[in-house]
């Protein structure tokens, strides 16, 4: 076994499973996929660690447990459409591209989603599509989607992101509520749109997200 096969088996085993992440998509998908062949070489030693890595400015590979518990709580299907917003070079599409029907991609740099796109081919993604564009408009254009997956922390759901929604779709991603990171699940029923509070989730803010200033007077 090499040495980042044994620290994915570590991420697993110390940091998935001891925090209820047991689907077994999730599990099989992120034993499987080799998270460090997505990262510049400089970070490839760490690529396991349990925290958000810093890949470019203002940008983070999520920490491998949040990530994995907000998939899991996707409950994606194999039928889904899922919409990966800021997917950087591709792991987290990777990871979904296991269990969905079709991954939209959507990266804004254009360098990382032509790096995403090289390896997702390299991996036989077949069903995962890069796009670029802003990760604050998401990409309605191939939507609706039966999941969106916001990758970082966010100030508040855009609505016009929330409207990508298909019929029962859900919306996952790590949200301010008071200040705090909040992983938080949004759903679509008969039109009328529901917030589940998650877990407590310490990510980043993903730039174009930042809280809106309300001014007093």
């Amino acid at each position: 076994m090499s040495d980042y096969a044994a620290a994915r088996t570590h991420m697993v085993d110390g940091q998935l499973l001891p925090n209820k992440v047991l689907d077994r998509q999730v599990i099989d998908a992120m034993s499987d996929i080799p998270r460090e062949e997505f990262l510049p070489k400089a970070l490839r030693s760490v690529a396991y660690v349990d925290e958000d890595l810093k890949v470019a400015e203002g940008r983070y590979l999520m920490e491998p447990m949040v990530f994995a518990r907000m998939v899991q709580e996707a409950k994606i299907q194999p039928e889904d459409a899922v919409l990966d917003i800021g997917c950087l070079t591709g792991y987290s599409s990777a990871v979904l591209s296991r269990m969905a029907n079709v991954v939209m991609c959507l990266e804004e740099d254009e360098a990382m989603a032509e790096r995403a796109n090289k390896i997702l081919v390299e991996k036989s993604a077949d069903n995962a599509v890069v796009v670029t564009g802003s990760l604050a408009e998401g990409y309605a254009a191939q939507g609706p989607y039966d999941v969106i997956i916001i990758e970082g922390c966010v100030g508040a759901v855009p609505q016009f992101i929330i409207d990508q929604l298909a019929e029962g779709g859900r919306l996952l991603t790590v949200e301010l509520v008071d200040g705090v990171g909040v992983a938080s699940m949004y759903t679509c029923y008969h039109g009328d749109i529901g917030v589940q509070r998650l877990f407590d989730a310490s990510s980043p803010l993903l730039p174009g997200f930042e809280p809106v200033t309300e001014f007093q007077f």
